[in-house]
């Protein structure tokens, strides 16, 4: 491949190199070739270094942010219009199932509960011409026609009853009170809301006295026996993270394994969100706590390195080191697992024997950003 021109910007990045440099990909790899004569690498003050082989899991500290699974979050609403006598529960309270939360006194509750005394007065009364007509029937004084249409008119009426016996249920009376309702013909003017599952009180979206319209919320309840926390991890490193990696929030003592990797990535920050389920030492933790959690990386067929921190660039989505070789340098993809100040840890095809450039390496990624678009 003949020399690639060497214009002012690219000789002022290689050090004022005298000769040209040439790169090109290698045929069946990803490496990339940057050729390199002696008196170009003198003049170039790139320095050299070692990668030093690691050992053990590697982990990857990021930031995340401590969430209740959705599954575990229930919001209590208004099952009716009304007025909020009562508030029994407060913030960070914890309740049991069934525990009374509120009172609320609701004009509709009186209406529906009066539609359903009146659907069972016509069902009882349909059902009453229903035997009579029966009778009528089998003694041959009534048609058949007749008894055909007082059997639907039955069907009719026993629905309409069913149908507002489900309301009453949709608004929070239950089967007992219903029963009751349709022994005494009594009606209630309130009704208690309760707790449907056990947990934290979260949150409080109503105050007492306040008229709420139906479906608004009320109260905020969590189940706090899990928690989930949303790491945002690099697309870059995305790849080594996989489901049911274990996951670790050292400053508290707690642990769990990684559900899910997304699939979509953030366009302002170029991440994309980790959900890890916490199951131990969830105590110690909070909704809405933001953490620093490690995560287990992927064990992977490659080699673990450490090398200096200033020796893995970025390009096209990647990142590289590049090798001394005889001829020159190459450039060597590499996955990056964790980075401090001073080192950075990857996984790639290395030797203890290579000298990767650690200084200096600006001219070598020009070149390879030439390399890319020839």
């Amino acid at each position: 491949m003949p020399a690639l021109p060497a214009p002012s910007r690219r000789l002022a990045l290689a050090g004022l190199f005298a000769l040209p440099l040439t790169a090109r990909a290698q045929p069946g790899t990803a490496d990339v070739l940057i050729r390199l004569d002696d008196r170009q690498f003198r003049a170039s003050g790139i320095e050299l270094g070692r990668p030093e082989p690691e050992t053990g899991p590697a982990e990857i500290a990021l930031p995340g942010q401590v969430v209740v699974p959705p599954t575990q979050l229930r919001i209590i609403a208004a099952p009716a219009a009304g007025l909020l006598e009562s508030l029994f529960v407060n913030p960070d309270e914890r309740v049991r199932p069934g525990q009374v939360l509120a009172r609320l006194r609701s004009t509709e509750l009186v209406e529906a509960q009066r539609l359903y005394l009146q659907a069972q007065t016509g069902a009882e009364l349909a059902a009453e011409k229903l035997r009579r007509d029966e009778q009528l029937y089998r003694e041959r004084v009534i048609a058949e026609r007749r008894l055909l249409v007082t059997r639907s008119e039955a069907v009719a009426a026993a629905a309409a009853l069913d149908e507002r016996e489900q309301l009453l249920g949709l608004m929070g009376m239950s089967a007992q009170e219903v029963q009751d309702l349709r022994r005494t013909r009594r009606i209630q003017q309130s009704l208690t809301i309760a707790s449907p599952i056990g947990g934290v009180v979260l949150g409080r979206q109503a105050t007492v006295g306040e008229r709420v319209a139906q479906a608004a919320p009320l109260v905020t309840i969590g189940d706090l026996s899990t928690l989930w926390i949303h790491v945002q991890v690099p697309i870059s490193r995305a790849p080594a993270l996989e489901s049911n990696a274990r996951v670790f929030v050292p400053a508290h003592g707690a642990e769990g394994f990684v559900l899910r990797v997304g699939r979509t990535a953030d366009p302002t920050t170029q991440s994309v969100t980790a959900v890890t389920e916490i199951n131990r030492g969830v105590e110690a933790l909070r909704p809405g706590q933001a953490v620093t959690v490690a995560l287990q990386l992927r064990a992977a067929g490659q080699s673990q390195w450490r090398v200096p921190a200033g020796s893995v660039v970025r390009h096209r989505e990647r990142s590289w080191v590049f090798i001394r070789t005889p001829e020159g340098f190459r450039a060597r993809p590499v996955t990056v697992l964790n980075e401090t100040a001073q080192f950075t840890s990857v996984r790639g095809q290395l030797q203890p024997s290579d000298q990767i450039a650690t200084r200096g390496i600006l001219a070598l990624l020009a070149e390879l950003a030439e390399a890319d678009q020839a």
